[in-house]
């Protein structure tokens, strides 16, 4: 599961947040958070939070992660979306409730469906698209505090591969993972591979050969693509006059 390694340490911080967390509750209406429900309907009225902010939004996730270790659903969704309401600033819970909405939340329906081995197919992609659809939405809504982040777009484009089986949308954001200032290579790569996989080789080719020159010169990573370069032009029997010819650079 996602958040699984946290088990171990949660077990022991809450042996302290709940007195904490009651404290918080007793300054704060507003952090009364006995139901789904009441958490929805109150809020949290931010302003009085003042430099609290963060420390709050810190046991509101050690909150979630309780009720993320018994697959409270709604619960837990609630969280999610008040956590980031407190304190937006952290990539850390955007990134991580996605995972938890696409991933974790798809599992729970499907149990509650009858399990993999009973609910029926349909039903059970039916779950994961409308999961996905959902944690798409909230890296959406991330990147609105985050802009011009590469890890929220490898997300994204993490979810529409493996949730949505979308390889178009994955290799789009892939790619706009790889354009934000500090895009991961590997994004810029499978970027590529996705492109292949669609059937689009030449674009592939042309897209490798435009970032070759990009990377640092000698590093592992360069010459994998010079590799795939070499791969491609192969297949799409480029002949050796119009083959690549790689120049000194670096990224």
């Amino acid at each position: 599961m996602i958040i699984g390694g946290l088990a171990l340490a949660g077990a022991v911080l809450r042996l302290v947040e709940a007195p904490l967390w009651s404290v918080l509750r007793a300054e704060q209406p507003a952090l009364r958070l006995d139901s789904a429900g009441a958490a929805a309907g109150q809020g949290v009225t931010l302003g009085l939070l003042g430099g609290f902010r963060a420390i709050v939004a810190d046991f509101t996730w050690l909150r979630l992660h309780v009720l993320w270790e018994q697959r409270d659903l709604p619960a837990t969704d609630t969280l999610l979306r008040l956590v980031t309401a407190v304190d937006p600033r952290p990539l850390y819970f955007w990134v991580n409730g996605a995972r938890i909405i696409a991933f974790d939340m798809t599992a729970w329906r499907i149990d509650t469906a009858g399990g993999y081995d009973a609910a029926p197919k349909a039903q059970q992609e039916r779950i994961g698209a409308e999961q996905a659809r959902l944690a798409i939405r909230r890296l959406d809504e991330a990147m609105t505090f985050h802009p011009a982040n590469a890890a929220l777009w490898v997300e994204r484009a993490n979810i529409e591969l493996n949730r949505l089986h979308d390889v178009a949308a994955a290799a789009a954001s892939y790619r706009r993972a790889w354009e934000q200032p500090g895009g991961p290579d590997y994004a810029a790569r499978l970027h590529a591979e996705l492109l292949k996989r669609l059937g689009r080789k030449a674009e592939a080719l042309a897209w490798l050969v435009q970032l070759h020159p990009q990377l640092p010169v000698g590093d592992e990573a360069t010459e994998i693509v010079l590799g795939r370069i070499r791969d491609l032009e192969k297949d799409l029997q480029v002949p050796a006059a119009r083959s690549y010819r790689p120049a000194p650079g670096g990224r």
